[in-house]
């Protein structure tokens, strides 16, 4: 078919949208680069738009330098993937289960669940339950545990399970299959998108998280690269022994820009995984939403 005028307008009207949206995104992110690799003059003089100024690798070479930094790193990287694995487990369990209007008590658990999205505990009392009555304090679990359960993710993912043909499942047991085998033959392979949205959502949640990290581990080789990072932006902690020992001059040009460094180490990893999720995470977003 022929595309009319107004479909043609329409269609450039919808690009050019586009296209500014993207830019509008874009732009931080390419400023945050160049400033990371600039110079100190050239970002106080505000000469730093997207292109670098007056290449400057002095903050790179402090920070990725210091031991303390890969131990953090290293540290985040396991909290992230022991994190995201346990809370794919309960949500996935649990999303399955109330997915099956058969389940007793259905109403109320979902009640319970859902309350808990608008009202918390606090922070003083979290503390206090993880601190002193379970003694996570400079554990894995108080960084893993209290939040492994995302309740818009679990009702997200029920939703997708309970869009899924109830035939295949009807199928399946007539076939012998028990209910596990149901779950892990059946329903687990036609929920790839939604596994993988989950996942995205999980582990950048945990790899961005500080908080918990502040609160409950002291000890600093155990803390994430988030906490180091913000120490370095704060001037809380000391850049490294090598930045220390550098010139007035040399220390601040990493001053200068080590906010913009910050946002660049700990961001692109997950900028680096995305594509290769994306396909999915649009399927997953468009199949499991809440109506």
């Amino acid at each position: 078919m022929k595309e009319s005028f107004s479909y043609k307008v329409f269609r450039v009207i919808n690009v050019i949208i586009i296209l500014t949206f993207v830019f509008l995104t874009l732009y931080p992110f390419l400023n945050i680069m160049a400033e990371s690799f600039s110079s100190e003059s050239m970002i106080r003089t505000g000469q730093v738009n997207l292109i670098p100024k007056g290449f400057n690798l002095n903050t790179y070479r402090a920070v990725l330098s210091d031991r303390l930094f890969w131990i953090n790193y290293r540290n985040t990287l396991i909290y992230t993937v022991v994190g995201t694995i346990i809370s794919m487990f309960l949500t996935t369990t649990a999303a399955y289960a109330l997915s099956k209007q058969q389940l007793m008590m259905r109403s109320p658990i979902l009640f319970i669940f859902a309350f808990t999205m608008f009202f918390s505990g606090g922070i003083i009392p979290n503390f206090i339950l993880v601190n002193n009555l379970l003694g996570w304090s400079d554990t894995i679990w108080s960084i893993v545990i209290p939040g492994a359960l995302g309740i818009f993710n679990l009702l997200i993912m029920k939703t997708f399970f309970e869009n899924l043909p109830k035939e295949l499942e009807e199928a399946a047991a007539i076939d012998g299959l028990s209910q596990y085998g149901i779950f892990l033959k059946i329903i687990m392979p036609l929920s790839k998108a939604v596994f993988a949205t989950m996942i995205l959502f999980y582990a950048v949640g945990m790899w961005n998280s500080w908080f918990s990290a502040f609160l409950y581990l002291r000890d600093r080789e155990l803390q994430p690269v988030a906490i180091y990072l913000r120490g370095l932006i704060q001037g809380a902690t000391m850049l490294t022994s090598e930045a220390a020992q550098a010139g007035a001059q040399a220390g601040e040009g990493i001053q200068i820009n080590v906010g913009s460094v910050a946002i660049v180490l700990t961001s692109a990893p997950i900028i680096m995984i995305y594509p290769f999720l994306q396909k999915y995470f649009v399927q997953g977003i468009m199949l499991g939403s809440v109506k």
